[in-house]
């Protein structure tokens, strides 16, 4: 009985452990770290009789297996742990040649705080970096010894280097694929599938077995694409790297979500009311080629993206096809409509295309981003490390420049939390010269446990880090208390510890984490030397004079907290998105009238759009990284961002639709339908930018926009009166102003689920 309830035991922790830690992404560097760092220690202290070099080889082992997990192939990870072990060796002499003079040494904490933690802004490797890159410093400067130690120091660092790259690629090397792709890939799949039996059923009409198919592919589509949602949500924070390649991934997420709900929208209905336009039906066809050649490159990413590119130039000529021949749905030679339902199905006539021409978009929006993560992989060391974009020109210094400067404004999340850190470490750096060196390192160490999660919710941080760290400093008391000068005991406790204390905070929470981190310090100090239980306990003091200082500094540049935060980058994105909808239909309404007009692409607003979503991307990111109760629904949340996503690719799709207009068409000033789609841009934006204001002051919503069947009878009285050719046809301008409403009405459709997501977060109906 006792064997089979070991052996239940045994078979229940790895279900535990792949159902708190996803991947086992953090078992496996725990694992490594258990191996590794004990084995150093020993070597170091035992055989070579060096405790300096015991020091830096333990810590620079804890820092390379447990505070990094680079990405990508195997030989960029080592590429990557080479530039950490030389950052280390130039931050351990920097920190020894300083450590000595209080200003001198407060002063360079300040500037290599802030300039390692913003750097971050640059690159995936920086960012995922910085923590260990600030441990590399922290502990010589807050250690003063004289140069004379500076050999042994950079012996260990080097030792810890040089083990941890032999751990990472043969000690459960960590797999290459990210998380999100399998799922990513099968949701491709599935709404090629939806396409495909869509397209079948409107060729041949309403048949049972066609509706059938329909049906059964929809219900596949629909539970891939929550199977997606539920991979990107589950984990507490978002299941991939900073990587360009991850970055894209994440943003493939919210498209693959936009396009769920578009193919659902378009899905014809189960009657046999069925309209088929070959030239539409051929846009779907080759959309659910190009998402076939997309599953498949994600799934083998090394592969050349060249079938992917013939699929996308085929979509691109089906959907000009499209676009020509359009012109001729419209019936502007019948009778004028004269009652809402007769305006309503003269518009309607272009649904089958429009919903052709909206899925081709998203479609080629989506292609586009897997394609990036493809090429992402194929970067080279130098690009990846100064975070070069794939296809861009070669000039990643000044890439790199661009986007540390997008950064430097007041609402820039990863400034707040540079500045935050930077002042903290140089605060905590000067209290340690007061109270004394021998306290140094703890209060740095207490700093530290807070400034390595985020900014965002410092003072909890702070709470759960302190109560970790008496918590663990207890047990290691009691540990030590039990042990009395059985020393020898501690080595076997070392690996176990340093194995909770990687595991704990991924699978358990922060202050488990904490914890676990404060009984390996105490027994990695205390072998060695006679275990004194009262010390262990006096440094409680020092841990919570850091935790003190971060809570401060915390409460100085992040007032507000987590939910606050990004409330205020979606306003910020909501603000851009919405100008850029305005501004891509204003250089609309510029190219379809007669007369010249000065309305430019808005290629700005574009790009600043762009900036907003990046940092709401930052901010997100953030939020989720925080573990413990959310003071907003996490699905409200993600709702909120993805909206952002719809609106930008309307606002895109509008520029992209009159950017591939010829030639404006000759005739009337079309002042009608000018003015329905600036009136209509007007309100949209208008209810957005409203939005805005409601997230940053958590204020009442607006209610949603109701449809306006008025502006939609002046708009077909005037495309019936103007538009039409010299062969009394409608022209192609009639078919990119109705497709324009329908991207505005697109936009409109998403406000229900917008007021309801910001309502259920703080803000009331208005």
């Amino acid at each position: 009985m006792q064997a089979a309830a070991g052996l239940s035991l045994f078979g229940r922790v790895p279900a535990w452990l792949r159902a708190h830690d996803p991947e086992l992404a953090a078992t496996r560097r725990a694992m490594r770290a258990a191996v590794v760092m004990p084995a150093l220690f020993a070597l170091c202290d035992v055989v070579l009789r060096s405790p300096v070099m015991a020091t830096y080889a333990a810590f620079g082992s804890f820092s390379m297996l447990l505070l990094v997990d680079f990405t990508g192939p195997m030989v960029q990870r080592l590429r990557a742990h080479m530039g950490l072990a030389v950052a280390w060796a130039l931050l351990i002499s920097l920190g020894t040649l300083v450590a000595h003079e209080t200003w001198l040494a407060v002063t360079t904490t300040v500037v290599i705080g802030f300039a390692v933690l913003f750097s971050g802004v640059v690159s995936s490797v920086l960012a995922g970096a910085s923590t260990a890159l600030l441990l590399g410093f922290v502990l010589p400067v807050t250690t003063p010894a004289p140069l004379s130690q500076l050999p042994e120091r950079l012996a260990g660092a080097g030792l810890a280097a040089a083990s941890a790259m032999l751990a990472i690629s043969l000690l459960w090397p960590r797999p290459d694929t990210d998380p999100l792709s399998a799922p990513a890939a099968r949701c491709c799949r599935t709404a090629a599938a939806q396409l495909h039996a869509d397209a079948s059923r409107l060729a041949r009409g309403a048949d049972a077995a066609g509706v059938r198919a329909c049906r059964k592919t929809a219900d596949e589509a629909t539970a891939a694409a929550a199977d997606l949602r539920s991979a990107f949500d589950a984990a507490p924070y978002r299941p991939t790297g900073l990587s360009i390649g991850s970055r894209a991934l994440v943003r493939l997420v919210d498209e693959l979500t936009w396009l769920s709900t578009i193919v659902a929208d378009s899905a014809p209905p189960p009657d046999d009311h069925v309209v088929c336009d070959p030239e539409a039906l051929a846009v779907r066809r080759a959309a659910a080629v190009v998402l076939e050649r997309t599953a498949d490159l994600l799934d083998t990413r090394d592969q050349a993206p060249d079938e992917l590119h013939a699929a996308l130039e085929t979509l691109h000529a089906a959907m000009d096809r499209m676009e020509r021949g359009a012109p001729v749905l419209l019936p502007v030679q019948l009778p004028g409509p004269g009652t809402e339902s007769g305006v309503r199905a003269f518009i309607e006539a272009l649904d089958l295309s429009f919903r052709a021409q909206e899925l081709g978009f998203a479609t080629l929006q989506i292609a586009g981003n897997v394609d990036l993560v493809a090429a992402a992989e194929r970067r080279t060391w130098p690009e990846r490390l100064l975070g070069l974009e794939p296809g861009a020109p070669n000039r990643p210094l000044t890439a790199a420049r661009e986007r540390a400067v997008a950064h430097l404004r007041p609402n820039s999340v990863w400034l707040h939390n540079s500045c935050r850190g930077a002042v903290g470490l140089g605060i905590a750096v000067a209290l340690a010269s007061v109270t004394g060196f021998q306290h140094s390192f703890w209060i740095l160490l207490g700093t530290l446990s807070v400034l390595r999660s985020n900014a965002l919710n410092t003072g909890q941080n702070a709470i759960r880090a302190l109560g970790g760290t008496i918590a663990g400093s207890i047990i290691g008391a009691g540990l030590l208390y039990l042990i009395g000068h059985h020393g020898t005991v501690l080595w076997f406790l070392l690996p176990v510890a340093v194995l909770i204390a990687g595991v704990a905070p991924a699978a358990v929470s922060f202050a488990a984490g904490q914890a676990a981190f404060t009984v390996a310090l105490v027994i990695l100090f205390s072998i060695g030397h006679n275990p004194d239980w009262h010390i262990v306990l006096l440094r409680v003091q020092d841990i919570g004079l850091g935790c003190a200082v971060s809570v401060v500094v915390g409460l100085f540049f992040w007032p507000h907290g987590a939910a606050a935060a990004v409330n205020r980058a979606l306003a910020d994105a909501y603000t851009d998105s919405a100008r850029y909808l305005a501004g891509a239909v204003e250089y609309a309404v510029g190219r379809c009238g007669a007369l010249p007009s000065s309305a430019d692409a808005p290629l700005e607003e574009g790009l600043e759009a762009a900036a907003a979503a990046r940092r709401l991307d930052d901010a997100f990111r953030s939020f989720l990284a925080e573990r413990g109760a959310k003071p907003v629904p996490l699905a409200d949340m993600t709702t909120l961002v993805t909206g952002i996503v719809g609106l930008r690719l309307a606002a895109d799709a509008v520029l992209g639709l009159w950017q591939r207009a010829a030639v404006r068409h000759a005739g009337t000033d079309r002042a009608d339908a000018r003015m329905v789609l600036l009136g209509a841009a007007g309100r949209v934006s208008g209810w957005y930018r409203d939005l805005a204001v409601s997230l940053a002051r958590n204020s009442p919503v607006r209610a949603p926009m109701p449809r306006n069947p008025a502006a939609e009878a002046t708009l077909v009285a005037s495309l019936r009166r103007e538009l039409r050719d010299d062969d009394g046809r409608a022209s192609d301008t009639a078919v990119r102003i109705i497709w324009t409403v329908d991207h505005l009405n697109a936009a409109r459709r998403l406000q229900p689920s917008l007021e309801q997501a910001a309502r259920h977060g703080g803000s009331g109906p208005a």
